[in-house]
């Protein structure tokens, strides 16, 4: 099969190219009513080259997980044995629902290769076109949520499809499917950074993002995608089950946070009522001083109001 997935260094060009068409498309938008055009044009073109950016930042993650191939079968077998002591399905019974159907493992190869990618663009055009508002957080958690599995995929743990002890089959490879090259080879995906799956991280992300932004009852079928692609990935030999449950942990942790600081930066600002200062006495005559009314404002002194200033009692003639 061909490989259909850009490699690293192929990625990082489309992003540049992409980003750069895009800033110069809005800039040209801008300056000139001939191309205002631009200014629909351009900011899809500079997103996209945002999107295939972190798409070759996972490739090149991949190819640059330490450890080397004996690390990351020895950390396959942890997972293995913790799955059995957690009495999780085993992926050998799951995959063994494909291996008497030709048909249906060719498109479970098929899905696996090209669909985690393509149902992601598809998804981040319609909301780009329809639902611009809800782009941005959608684009966020997106970005959040993969550099948290590029982060963990630095240690090397084996797709179950490389456990020579466990039975589990190379499915693709079997109808000349796989998009991966041999171990330790740089060409495409390393197959050495199976945890956690951004297969299923990225069908969790296209679900949520459909759910929370399309209307009516139609929108709950995107459920199928995720659904299918943990069966997908468990089928085929790529992942372990607890590569997809730490895939979705992820993304939960992510849209929670997210929510979170969403709502304390769109959170009203309190307002703190500031205590009343004391009318300003007026003078008891024309003559008193600023002075005067500056002090007896300070310490809080009332001053007769205006109008009712005491007068200077009459001196008798004997005290004259």
């Amino acid at each position: 099969m061909t490989n259909l997935m850009l490699s690293w260094q192929q990625a990082t060009l489309l992003a540049i190219a992409c980003g750069v068409a895009g800033v110069t498309l809005v800039h040209a938008g801008q300056v000139s009513a001939a191309w205002r055009w631009a200014t629909h044009v351009g900011p899809f073109l500079r997103e996209a080259g945002v999107v295939v950016g972190l798409y070759a930042l996972w490739q090149l993650a991949g190819n640059l997980a330490t450890g080397g191939f004996h690390a990351a079968i020895a950390h396959a077998w942890q997972i293995w044995n913790s799955e059995r002591t957690l009495r999780l399905p085993s992926e050998l019974d799951v995959q063994r629902l494909l291996l008497p159907h030709p048909l249906l493992s060719e498109f479970a190869n098929l899905y696996y290769a090209i669909m985690h990618f393509g149902m992601l663009i598809a998804m981040l055009i319609w909301l780009f076109a329809r639902h611009r508002d809800g782009y941005p957080a959608v684009r966020n958690a997106m970005a959040a949520s993969t550099a948290i599995c590029l982060l963990i995929s630095f240690i090397p743990v084996a797709p179950p499809r490389l456990l020579s002890g466990a039975g589990i089959a190379d499915l693709a490879a079997q109808y000349g499917e796989s998009v991966y090259g041999a171990v330790g080879s740089t060409a495409g995906t390393d197959q050495l950074s199976a945890m956690p799956s951004v297969h299923v991280a990225w069908s969790v992300l296209v679900a949520w993002a459909v759910i929370s932004r399309a209307r009516g009852r139609w929108r709950w079928l995107i459920l199928l995608h995720p659904a299918a692609t943990v069966f997908v990935v468990v089928a085929t030999g790529n992942h372990f089950w607890a590569d997809a449950i730490v895939a979705v942990v992820i993304d939960a942790a992510v849209i929670s946070t997210q929510s979170l600081v969403v709502r304390y930066l769109r959170r009203p600002a309190r307002v703190v009522p500031q205590a009343a200062e004391p009318a300003s006495p007026e003078p008891a005559s024309p003559a008193a001083s600023s002075s005067s009314r500056t002090l007896a404002r300070w310490a809080g002194a009332s001053t007769p109001p205006s109008g009712t200033a005491s007068r200077r009692p009459r001196l008798t003639r004997s005290e004259r």
